[in-house]
């Protein structure tokens, strides 16, 4: 279970709680294994299947839902433990925005980048709010929104950063992107999280995977040789920079 996370909640998913001033906890529900492929989505409970569209999030009537395992949850915390400025590229339900909240640095600042472009109807967009509900649910901190593509923020960033995770466009080319736009922020000693990179028991990943095809070329062939693999759990891929 994780640190600070509740038991089971009543319709017994693996779930953790974090507290909500003056309201109910969020819950949110982690990935359970085996899981078979990225459609098979096992939280533990059928009632997800029957709610899931993200206005059942937004709306408090089921978790909000990870794409990560709690072994990843966990990862994502203890990576960004006290550091001061973190990006995450990809946000859908927050999730992992919220973990990454839980554990920074008190006066950090969390950027958010995601275009929430996905939604049949705009002007609801029912994903963004069920993210913005999960994030904002963790007063730490400071959490920014940039609603634009990764490619759009980064031409325009210029701070430094101490942690990213990439987690947005699957497709080996666009991953590869995210990494040669945002790469050259991180600090010294600062860390980049790939997920969906890694081939493990009872996972969903494949070697055709982008992230996975990626990750392989430039970490463990050589490629990228001012940066050295610091973890591997599950799907997670935790490079850092030395120099």
């Amino acid at each position: 279970m994780l640190p600070g996370a509740g038991a089971p909640d009543e319709i017994g998913m693996r779930a953790g709680t974090v507290a909500i001033r003056e309201r109910r906890p969020l819950k949110y529900a982690v990935l359970n294994l085996q899981r078979e492929s990225d459609t098979d989505l096992n939280y533990g409970n059928n009632l997800v299947r029957w709610l899931r569209h993200p206005v059942y999030a937004w709306l408090g009537l089921r978790p909000a839902l990870a794409q990560h395992t709690a072994e990843e949850h966990a990862a994502l915390r203890r990576w960004a433990a006290g550091r001061a400025s973190l990006v995450e590229i990809g946000v859908a339900e927050g999730v992992s925005a919220l973990a990454l909240r839980e554990a920074m640095s008190e006066n950090g600042t969390l950027y958010l980048i995601d275009p929430f472009h996905l939604s049949r109807i705009p002007a609801l967009n029912f994903m963004k709010r069920a993210a913005h509900r999960a994030v904002n649910s963790n007063p730490r901190g400071k959490a920014v929104w940039i609603e634009e593509f990764s490619h759009e923020a980064a031409r325009v960033w210029k701070d430094p950063v101490d942690l990213i995770l990439i987690d947005g466009d699957h497709a080996e080319s666009a991953v590869e992107r995210d990494w040669n736009d945002w790469s050259g922020f991180v600090k010294p000693g600062g860390v980049a999280i790939f997920h969906d990179a890694c081939l493990f028991e009872g996972g969903w990943t494949s070697p055709e995977y982008g992230p996975v095809k990626l990750v392989n070329r430039l970490f463990r062939s050589g490629d990228a040789p001012n940066w050295t693999i610091a973890e591997e759990i599950h799907s997670l891929l935790v490079v850092e920079r030395r120099k």
